[in-house]
C-alpha cells in the first residue's frame, strides 16, 4: 500500500467538502472522476499533504502524517501536480524543475541527473533552458509534470495534467504514465477526460459529494450504464449512472 485515507473530513471553514472518505492507493493508475466541486483537488491536496485534514487519519509510503515534521517526510515521497501552479516566470525549465526537486528534499549528489532525466521524459530537453514566461500553456504543462516526476516518487498526483496538451502530446504522456506504472509507482490522475481514463487506467474512483459512489475497473464503469443514460460512450453513460445512483443515495 503507497497511500491510505480512513474516514478523511476535508473543508474550509465551515464548507465541508469531503465526508468521511476511505480509499486505499496502490501501485498502478488510479483514475479520479467527478463533476466539479466533488471533492478531487481537496482530495489530492489532502494526499500531497498540501493541507492537514480536519479529521480523520492519512498515511503516505508507511508515514502517519500527523504534524508538520511527518508532512515534510512524506513529501519526499510525493510528486504533485495541481491544476495551476505558481512559478518565476524569469526560471528556466531547468531551474523550475531543480527548485521543485529541493523544496522536496531530493539529495544535492542525485538532483542534477534526475533533474535532467524527468525534463527528458516530458520531451522539454531542447527546451531546458527557455524561461517559462516563453512556453505555451502545453509546455508548462510538461514543465509541471516533469517537476512533479523528478526524483522517482512513489505517489504521483497530477490534477488535469493533460489541460492544453495536443492530441499527440495526450499520447506521449500516456505512453509516460504506463512506463510510470511499470517502474512501480502509484499515480492518481483527476481529469475530466473520460478518454484519458480508458486508455491508461488499471481502476477508477467517482467522487460526488464529498463521497466516493463507485470503485472498480473501467471495464467495470461501462457495465454500470443505464440503457437511457446520457453520453457518447459506454463508459460515459458507466459514469453518469453511478452519478445519478449516488446523488439518490445522498
Amino acid at each position: 500500500m503507497i497511500a491510505a485515507v480512513r474516514d478523511l473530513r476535508q473543508g474550509y471553514g465551515r464548507n465541508e467538502v469531503i465526508r468521511g472518505l476511505c480509499l486505499d492507493i496502490r501501485p498502478g493508475i488510479l483514475g479520479l472522476l467527478g463533476p466539479n466541486g466533488a471533492g478531487k483537488t481537496t482530495l489530492l491536496r489532502t494526499l500531497a499533504t498540501a493541507v492537514p485534514p480536519q479529521a480523520g487519519s492519512l498515511e503516505i509510503c508507511g508515514i502517519s502524517v500527523n504534524r508538520e515534521d511527518d508532512a515534510r517526510k512524506a513529501r519526499r515521497n510525493i510528486g504533485y501536480l495541481p491544476q495551476e501552479f505558481g512559478y518565476f516566470p524569469s526560471f528556466t525549465v531547468e531551474d523550475f524543475v531543480h527548485y521543485c526537486a529541493w523544496l522536496r528534499g531530493i539529495p544535492k549528489t542525485s538532483a542534477a541527473t534526475e533533474v535532467s532525466q524527468a525534463i527528458s521524459r516530458v520531451n522539454l530537453t531542447e527546451r531546458r533552458r527557455d524561461k517559462l514566461k516563453s512556453l505555451s500553456g502545453g509546455m508548462l504543462r510538461r514543465c509541471g509534470v516533469a517537476a512533479a516526476i523528478a526524483g522517482r516518487p512513489s505517489l504521483l498526483l497530477l490534477d488535469e495534467p493533460t489541460v492544453g496538451l495536443d492530441p499527440a502530446q495526450r499520447l506521449d504522456f500516456r505512453d509516460l504514465l504506463r512506463t510510470l506504472r511499470d517502474e512501480g509507482l502509484a499515480v492518481v490522475i483527476s481529469t475530466h477526460l473520460v478518454e484519458d481514463v480508458a486508455a491508461v487506467c488499471d481502476e477508477v474512483v467517482v467522487m460526488s459529494g464529498g463521497r466516493l459512489v463507485f470503485r472498480g475497473e473501467p471495464m467495470e464503469l461501462t457495465d454500470a450504464a443505464a440503457t437511457d443514460a446520457a453520453g457518447d460512450t459506454l463508459l460515459e453513460r458507466g459514469y453518469m449512472s453511478v452519478l445519478a445512483r449516488g446523488r439518490a443515495c445522498t
